[in-house]
């Protein structure tokens, strides 16, 4: 891993757990970013598609945009999903490569990995299965995945760097990398980029 992360990493990954630990325990609570269904359909998934799955799999959900817009995944596909939360893009994943496919969710957050695995086991979805780990750290064989997808947590991360490494690291040639995040443009002072509050918020 790079040593010149902008905050202390571990601070910040705790921090992360706390407020997605909520999210999983208390879905319909108050947080500083939108939630649930309403949040998918905002964000352009195909509500007959999210309409038909059953709540648990859904009102954790709290991604940024729709990472499926940049293309639909194919049938038989080999999927990641970093920081999968409460399943709900590996679900639509694995829709979409079917049977034949497998979906890998990797999340750091005990509660929403507890939370995930009881959905996919009541939605049937064996082609499913969810692994404890950090995306710096990802729990998946070299070269073994045909997509990665990610849904704002990326930004969440002190060291991007190693990130994309370990993306590329777990892609097979010519996979493709398929996120949704947030960015900014604009210079940020130095003692905002160093306040783990502001990165969580």
């Amino acid at each position: 891993m790079s040593t010149d992360t902008l905050v202390d990493a571990v601070a910040l990954r705790e921090e992360v757990k706390d407020k997605y630990r909520d999210v999983a325990l208390d879905p319909h609570g108050e947080f500083h970013f939108h939630t649930g269904r309403p949040l998918a359909r905002r964000l352009g998934y195909d509500e007959v598609v999210v309409g038909a799955m059953p709540d648990a799999a859904v009102e954790s959900f709290a991604g940024v945009a729709n990472p499926f817009s940049l293309r639909p995944l194919e049938a038989g596909e080999r999927v990641v999903d970093m920081g999968s939360g409460g399943g709900f893009d590996c679900f639509i994943a694995a829709q979409q490569v079917g049977p034949g496919g497998q979906v890998i969710g990797v999340d750091m957050t005990r509660e929403m990995l507890a939370k995930s695995r009881a959905t996919a086991q009541t939605m049937g979805l064996d082609q499913v299965e969810f692994r404890e780990g950090i995306l710096e750290e990802l729990p998946v064989d070299d070269g073994q995945v045909d997509v990665v997808i990610a849904n704002g947590v990326i930004n969440l991360c002190a060291d991007k760097q190693q990130v994309f490494s370990e993306i590329w690291r777990i892609l097979r040639p010519g996979g493709v990398l398929q996120f949704a995040d947030i960015a900014n443009g604009q210079p940020v002072p130095e003692a905002a980029v160093s306040n783990i509050d502001l990165w969580t918020a």
